[in-house]
């Protein structure tokens, strides 16, 4: 039976998303994860994955990116204070990060965000929030190295 099919390890693996979205700013390893959802670590990453799409590493970047784009909109807090505010631990790695998912660095998010603000006054945050929500289908590395693969045309020279 798959996660999909079993009403009860779904609840479980609800249970664990809706930790991440309260808390997203702490840090969520598989392993407690599992511990919440009561499963093993193995069986909570591949059927959190088969259930909602994405593994739960992916989803908790997701949620803080999400956050931090809201925090940056809607609040004059300092890119820094953002960055620890919703759970990373390095301001380098969040500005990489955060380039990398939405292809805009947070100050030039935060700049393009408050020049539409008449427009988004009238949106409401839920409609906001899954409009902007960044598409981590695949893993960051593989964007940053598609992202890279496409800059420099491919060698035609041959190498003995």
């Amino acid at each position: 039976m798959t996660a999909l099919e079993d009403p009860k390890l779904l609840r479980r693996l609800l249970r664990a998303k809706d930790r991440m979205d309260a808390a997203s700013h702490e840090a969520w390893p598989v392993e407690r994860l599992a511990e919440v959802s009561g499963v093993s670590a193995s069986h909570f990453a591949r059927s959190f994955k088969r259930a909602f799409g994405l593994p739960p590493h992916r989803y908790l970047l997701t949620r803080r990116i999400e956050q931090a784009t809201t925090l940056l909109r809607d609040t004059d807090l300092g890119i820094t204070q953002i960055a620890f505010s919703t759970g990373w631990e390095s301001l380098g790695t969040f500005g990489r990060i955060f380039r990398d998912i939405t292809g805009k660095s947070p100050g030039e998010m935060r700049t393009a965000s408050r020049g539409d603000m008449t427009s988004i006054d009238r949106v409401p945050a839920c409609v906001l929030k899954a409009a902007q929500r960044p598409d981590l289908t695949i893993a960051v590395l593989e964007k940053r190295c598609g992202d890279a693969s496409t800059t420099l045309p491919p060698s035609t020279e041959e190498v003995s």
